[in-house]
């Protein structure tokens, strides 16, 4: 029976089986042809074609090589060169450094050199050290290109005349495919993903973890410059948006809005970027929580030396209460000059009819800075004064006139009063001792913060009076 099933089906099939069994050796030869055809390429002598593969980078991707140490072929799985320790030129001052550069020839292009054409690109572990001002041409270099390349593990250091600002590190970046213009990489040890659109002219970015994240758009302009753009943003829970323009290392702030719940101001002023960082702010506080200034960790902030180093700027707070609003201070104006880690403050404030003002100054940089303040009180009713911190007293109308210098420890809590004057009263040696023992026993028993705690304020001044 079976004998009968093969001879029938041997008899009406006979000419697909052969031609299925011929088929065979086809697929094989072809397999065996590829297999050479990748193979063969291992045996070239790359030596010989740098000069070719270097002029082609130069001219498609503007890759200029300076040195390389080693080519070599890999068929699989995809057929490509690996250049092994590459330097590139960027510019002539500023050098691309790359471990492992990887080529894409297509082709055709692995045995006919004369028309050598590549696919992609890949630079692997590369590191660039640039300064700021080359930044937006390195950027448009590479979101422009036409050719497909991509980086992995990039580690981009950017300075500003010699001084490191900001390394952004573990990049990788591709520009085509599903991940086109998506960058992916690390900045404080924070990963970011930032998204760019329209060559540049939108840009999303987000600190991955953090709550942080950015939208920035550039507004047509025909001249290109200045350019102008929008950034709205969020912190966790708080929101800002600002309206800059830039030219020439010049970045003015036209309108800066933050709103949070526990603090909230408005903004406007300029920014120079290079040589050096400069800042000049106006600023308007619109609601401050005092939590905010009770939670502030001074010991951390003073922890960024180098930070605070390369910050320069003069800036302006003002704050004035509103109509019906109870709050104790009615107008608070502080002025702040920061240079090389000196900073120069003079505050004015205004409670009720009492004015007061506090010059003071103290270097950020130094291992235990010292503040040296000049403060004074001008009232024409301290009965007045008092009672707006909840300390009652009887005599209306009477003048009260305080001037106190000294030198504040910030870390250590510690004072010192070189100078204390009420009204017609100078303080001796023996009272300015008191008044340091109570001070540091009262109002700085805890941190620099604790001085701006209105419950202890009034016991020191019960203490004292």
């Amino acid at each position: 029976m079976i004998n009968k099933i093969y001879k029938i089906i041997n008899n009406k099939f006979s000419r697909f089986f052969k031609f299925i069994f011929f088929i065979r050796y086809i697929f094989a030869i072809f397999f065996v042809a590829i297999a050479i055809f990748l193979s063969i390429p291992q045996f070239f002598d790359y030596q010989k074609r740098e000069e070719i593969i270097k002029n082609y980078l130069s001219r498609v991707y503007g890759l200029d090589i300076k040195n390389l140490e080693n080519i070599r072929y890999k068929s699989l799985p995809s057929p490509r060169l690996e250049i092994s320790n590459v330097i590139t030129l960027f510019d002539a001052n500023t050098e691309l450094e790359t471990k492992t550069l990887v080529i894409y020839p297509k082709l055709l292009s692995i045995y006919n050199y004369e028309n050598f054409d590549l696919k992609k690109i890949n630079l692997k572990d590369s590191f660039l050290d640039i300064d700021l001002k080359n930044i937006n041409s390195l950027s448009k270099k590479i979101l422009k290109l036409e050719k497909k390349i991509s980086l992995e593990n990039f580690n981009l250091s950017i300075n500003d005349s010699n001084r490191k600002i900001i390394n952004l590190e573990k990049i990788n970046f591709l520009n085509y495919g599903y991940k086109k213009n998506i960058i992916n990489g690390e900045i404080f040890g924070r990963k970011f993903k930032v998204n760019f659109k329209d060559y540049l002219k939108n840009i999303n970015l987000k600190l991955l973890a953090t709550g942080i994240s950015a939208k920035v758009r550039i507004l047509e302009n025909k001249n290109n410059f200045p350019i102008r753009g929008e950034i709205q943003g969020k912190i966790l829970k708080s929101k800002i948006k600002i309206n800059f323009s830039y030219e020439d290392s010049f970045l003015k702030v036209n309108s800066l809005f933050f709103r949070d719940k526990k603090l909230s101001f408005d903004s406007k002023g300029n920014f120079k970027l290079f040589p050096y960082f400069n800042a000049n702010l106006t600023s308007e506080i619109n609601h401050l929580d005092k939590i905010l200034i009770q939670n502030l960790e001074i010991n951390k902030i003073l922890d960024y030396k180098d930070f605070i180093e390369r910050i320069d700027g003069e800036n302006i707070i003002f704050f004035k209460s509103k109509r019906f609003n109870r709050n104790l201070i009615d107008n608070l104006e502080i002025k702040t000059n920061l240079s090389y880690g000196r900073l120069d403050m003079i505050k004015n404030l205004k409670i009720k009819k009492s004015k007061l003002q506090c010059k003071s100054y103290v270097n950020l940089l130094d291992e235990f800075p010292i503040l040296s303040f000049n403060c004074s009180i001008d009232s024409n009713d301290k009965k007045e004064l008092l009672e707006s911190i909840n300390i009652k007293y009887k005599k209306k109308d009477k003048i009260f006139n305080l001037h106190a210098e000294g030198k504040l420890n910030i870390l250590n809590n510690k004072i010192n009063f070189d100078k204390i004057k009420m009204n017609d009263y100078d303080a001796p040696n023996e009272d300015l001792k008191f008044f340091k023992e109570k001070f540091e026993k009262i109002l700085f028993n805890e941190d620099f913060n604790s001085i701006f705690d209105l419950s202890k304020l009034r016991k020191f001044i019960i203490e004292i009076s």
